[in-house]
């Protein structure tokens, strides 16, 4: 097996169990809320806290990996990983499994490191493909979460999940010490903690002003304290980037348009591709009339082609890509999600119609991420492209951890009332989440791709032919 093979099965196995983990989380949800007798908005936070620090973390890893090397930070975001996984599958409540699964987010940095080392291990004109692979990993990983997950949740519950990912983790962490290559150029510089800290600050007091709204009110001092705070954050990180001498966020790459393009894509549509998922899993699994009452591995099933359609079409458009341009697949992808919601917005009635919304989201979801992914790759020098890659991973997870809150805020808002009658009077033994709320989930999502679509004519196109370039606007 040669050295290109060898690393790129290593690297989609890592992958394949980081998402295997994040997707089986989401099926798991409704049964975390159970266990630990929370609110749907608070059991959406073991999504969204992975989400945060995995995003306020990758600029900064993939910093560190463009300084002391990327195989040296890989090996150590998997360790990271291993002991984040290790303790969310004991965790007593839920305020301790929320902060394992922030440490995990560290070792969600393993992914811009690896697409760095796969753009420095692979000629040019085939980087896409090799990258199609990893983003197929990223459909095989929820095919496991989702089906594998469900049963293991179902029959075993939801820690065990986290115990066979921090064996399976041990064993890759071990072939990846022996066996990956150091790749690329290193930049020695200092490393950027204020950055780092300041960005993650704003990230948290932002969602937790959004997960509170619905609590709180959207008005209240407290509450709009933190979204102010925040904001105020984000502005300090700006200006304080501006005037490092060594920042973390190189704000002057933003002047290659496709890297601008692919970082205000991946904000904005990673919000609406996460929104799918907690759609069709709260959807599936609430009891009829109120959704479909499907069991948590009836649930896995009907999302199975979710992964399906990923696997499937990664690899087509990894090898179409090359061919015409990384504009005409983001374009048709970011159509084709607008798609998938508004099927889940006009038809949603039997298992058969969310099967067949979320293969459609499928195809639109790789279609999205494998262009952004090869912009940014193949826009920057090769010194700096796992930082650049961190901030894209940064900002997309950043829209990503939003994408469950904005979900479950819409659910926790619009409520219907459960009623039975007891001697001819009704009575509300609770409330669960309306049609109204997953139809205004669903208009989200349409908005959020046709922003998508727009910026997205922005993408500057360019082709491989025969390891020679040709660039077209």
């Amino acid at each position: 097996m040669d050295i290109k093979t060898r690393t790129l099965l290593l690297l989609s196995s890592m992958l394949l169990i980081v998402n295997y983990v994040e997707t089986m989380v989401i099926p798991a949800l409704p049964t975390i809320e159970s266990d630990f007798s929370i609110s749907a908005t608070l059991a959406g936070w073991v999504t969204s806290a992975y989400m945060i620090v995995a995003a306020a973390t990758s600029p900064l890893m993939g910093k560190l990996a463009d300084t002391y090397g990327k195989k040296k930070m890989y090996v150590i975001a998997i360790g990271f990983y291993i002991v984040a996984v290790s303790l969310a599958g004991f965790s007593p409540n839920i305020w301790f499994l929320l902060g394992a699964r922030a440490i995990q987010g560290v070792g969600f940095s393993i992914f811009p490191i690896a697409i760095a080392i796969i753009t420095d291990l692979f000629p040019r004109e085939k980087v896409a493909f090799a990258q199609a692979i990893l983003s197929a990993i990223l459909g095989i990983g929820p095919a496991l979460g989702l089906l594998v997950g469900s049963y293991v949740v179902e029959d075993l519950g939801w820690p065990y999940a986290f115990h066979t990912a921090a064996i399976l983790s041990i064993i890759v962490f071990a072939a990846s010490v022996a066996y990956l290559p150091h790749t690329g150029h290193r930049v020695k510089e200092k490393v950027d903690y204020g950055g780092a800290t300041l960005i993650g600050l704003a990230t948290v007091m932002v969602l937790v002003y959004i997960t509170e709204g619905p609590t709180l009110g959207w008005l209240a001092i407290n509450n709009l304290a933190l979204l102010i705070s925040g904001l105020v954050l984000y502005g300090v990180f700006i200006a304080y980037e501006q005037r490092v001498k060594e920042p973390l966020l190189r704000l002057d790459l933003f002047k290659i348009r496709n890297f601008a393009v692919a970082n205000i894509v991946g904000l904005v549509s990673g919000i609406g591709m996460f929104m799918v998922f907690i759609f069709m899993v709260y959807y599936s699994q609430l009891p009829r009339p109120y959704g479909l009452g499907l069991s948590i591995i009836e649930s896995g099933l009907l999302m199975s082609p979710v992964a399906f359609g990923m696997v499937i079409f990664g690899p087509l458009f990894g090898r179409l890509m090359p061919k015409i341009g990384p504009k005409p697949v983001l374009i048709s992808g970011s159509i084709i999600s607008a798609l998938s919601y508004f099927m889940l917005l006009v038809n949603r009635a039997t298992p058969v119609d969310l099967l067949e919304a979320g293969f459609v989201s499928s195809i639109g979801l790789v279609a999205v991420i494998l262009p952004l992914v090869n912009m940014v790759a193949l826009s920057l020098p090769d010194e700096y492209r796992t930082t650049g890659m961190g901030m894209n991973t940064m900002l997309r997870t950043l829209g990503g951890s939003a994408g469950p809150v904005a979900a479950t805020v819409l659910m926790d808002s619009y409520q219907d009332p459960v009623i039975m009658m007891y001697n001819n009077q009704p009575l509300v033994l609770g409330y669960l989440p309306s049609a109204t709320a997953f139809d205004y989930i669903a208009i989200l999502g349409i908005f959020i791709m046709i922003v998508t679509l727009i910026v997205s004519l922005w993408t500057k196109n360019y082709t491989f032919k025969a390891n020679k370039t040709a660039a077209t606007t």
